[in-house]
């Protein structure tokens, strides 16, 4: 253990950004990499130095292990901080940064290994007797996924045993699907993670995804940071998350959350990590399992806690004890994913240039992003522009902040889903706290209407105020029309 003096951010965007703010404050050196299309990106720019991965393609930069170390040494960093997706769940990786003397910022190799592959933690975790989902081990025949599923019963889940984020995932509700759903989940589990290898579980029908960010020091200290709810889910990717859950009871909050302890010591843990449940509504609850990293909702966790999750990571690797470590919970948060796709394509990316990408503030709202007006989003990358977060002291008034803030989201030049945040945040049952993981095809008919009067004419009118706001004439401020022409398109569900 010693003092970490740089740190070489290995990823992009958002978390990079995110990553050198904190190192900022406690007066930590920071080292950006970038690909060619990232060459101008924020993350290059905030960084006190940076270095091109020289190339395109994902094996030649963010995911070019040896180029990384390369960089690391070259830039006289001593410590690497993964971020989320990537490289931030590779052992190869991990145990790569130790063989070089290079501090990794995250849990043991080994322990990455453990809880990687789906089927090993789930051994792992029954036997320390954390309650998990009727499942199977890897399956690498159509004959045995035949006979699992006969044994499990359906609905039925396939899921790549090295996936996450979503990915290599296939619900199975009758036995004729199982076939192409057992090839194309194999598939998608190579191109994705490099392993094609596959299992499958009780599909639990009516969940809510309840994931508790823990922490773990090296002296053996695991402590959780209470839980977040991520079931508003779409195709198994979060899109909007809050703290805390409205399902839970303060006696299942405790439970699950000594659980989650259980289970992060059970693993010898060390650093920030996410313990994920499934939690049914007659109060059961299931691993599903263990994120060896930073979430990508984890400031929510921030908000209600007051602490600073990345500050804390950095200090662990630095041999510092959580023993004394006091956590409350105050409040409440809701974090939004901002995308750059098209709701009314299929949700299709939107990659282009930023044109204008004006940001919300005021009291309570925080917004994390690596892009800026002008900028182009890349066609190469996930298409995140922002997370928007919000805190208020309980949930009802955390919701009205969040729509103020979304409204005051200013996009031109490509396609994003605020609208339909702003549509999954007003429905009847989102404010009144009932949510599910099948929360956007129950609402499928109600999100995807139009607003009235969203149109061309209505844009084309937006994105000229807009022009002439940003040339400096205002004929807004001298006869008010403009300003009503600018409520009338928000009200409308137009992106001014």
């Amino acid at each position: 253990m010693k003092k970490i003096e740089k740190i070489l951010i290995a990823n992009r965007g958002e978390i990079s950004v995110r990553i050198q703010r904190t190192c900022r404050e406690l007066g930590i050196k920071t080292v950006a990499i970038f690909s060619e299309q990232d060459k101008s990106a924020f993350h290059v720019q905030y960084a006190e130095e940076s270095f091109a991965l020289g190339g395109t393609a994902l094996a030649d930069t963010y995911l070019n292990q040896d180029k990384i170390i390369e960089i690391t040494k070259k830039s006289g960093a001593d410590a690497i901080h993964p971020g989320y997706g990537f490289l931030s769940e590779n052992s190869e990786f991990a145990r790569k940064c130790v063989e070089n003397d290079i501090i990794y910022i995250g849990p043991d190799p080994d322990t990455i290994d453990l809880m990687g592959l789906k089927t090993e933690s789930r051994k792992l975790m029954e036997k320390a007797g954390v309650p998990v989902v009727p499942g199977s081990i890897p399956l690498s025949s159509i004959e045995d996924v035949k006979t699992e599923a006969k044994r499990i019963g359906f609905p039925i889940i396939i899921k790549a045993s090295a996936g996450g984020g979503g990915k290599g995932m296939r619900l199975v509700n009758v036995f004729e699907e199982l076939e192409p759903a057992f090839d194309s989940c194999r598939r998608e589990a190579q191109n994705s993670f490099g392993n094609p290898e596959v299992y499958m579980e009780k599909y639990i029908t009516n969940i809510h995804h309840i994931e508790f960010q823990v922490i773990a020091d090296h002296y053996g200290n695991v402590k959780h940071l209470y839980e977040r709810d991520c079931s508003i889910q779409r195709r198994h990717q979060k899109i909007i998350e809050e703290c805390p859950s409205t399902i839970l009871t303060d006696e299942l909050r405790e439970e699950m959350g000594e659980i989650a302890i259980l289970a992060t010591k059970a693993c010898n843990y060390k650093n920030a990590g996410t313990i994920e449940f499934i939690l049914d509504d007659t109060g059961n609850f299931y691993f599903l399992e263990m994120n060896t990293r930073l979430q990508v909702e984890h400031p929510i966790t921030e908000m209600i806690t007051g602490l600073d999750l990345v500050a804390k990571q950095i200090k662990i690797a630095q041999g510092e004890s959580i023993e004394d470590l006091v956590i409350n919970r105050r409040g409440a948060a809701i974090e939004c994913r901002i995308y750059a796709e098209d709701p009314e394509n299929n949700f299709m990316p939107s990659p282009g240039k930023l044109e204008v990408y004006t940001i919300p503030a005021g009291f309570g709202v925080r917004n994390d992003t690596g892009v800026y007006s002008g900028y182009t989003i890349p066609m190469e990358y996930d298409p995140m522009i922002s997370k928007l977060i919000v805190y208020a002291e309980d949930r009802a008034r955390a919701i009205e902040k969040m729509q103020r803030a979304l409204g005051e989201i200013h996009v031109l030049g490509i396609k994003t889903n605020i609208s339909y945040l702003r549509k999954i945040i007003l429905t009847d049952n989102f404010k009144e706290g009932k949510v599910n993981t099948q929360f956007i095809e129950e609402h499928e008919e109600e999100l995807s209407r139009r607003p009235i009067g969203y149109g061309k004419n209505a844009i084309a009118a937006a994105a000229i105020l807009k022009y002439e706001d940003m040339m400096g004439n205002l004929p807004c401020s001298k006869n008010g029309k403009g300003s009503a022409w600018k409520m009338n398109a928000r009200r409308e569900g137009v992106n001014l």
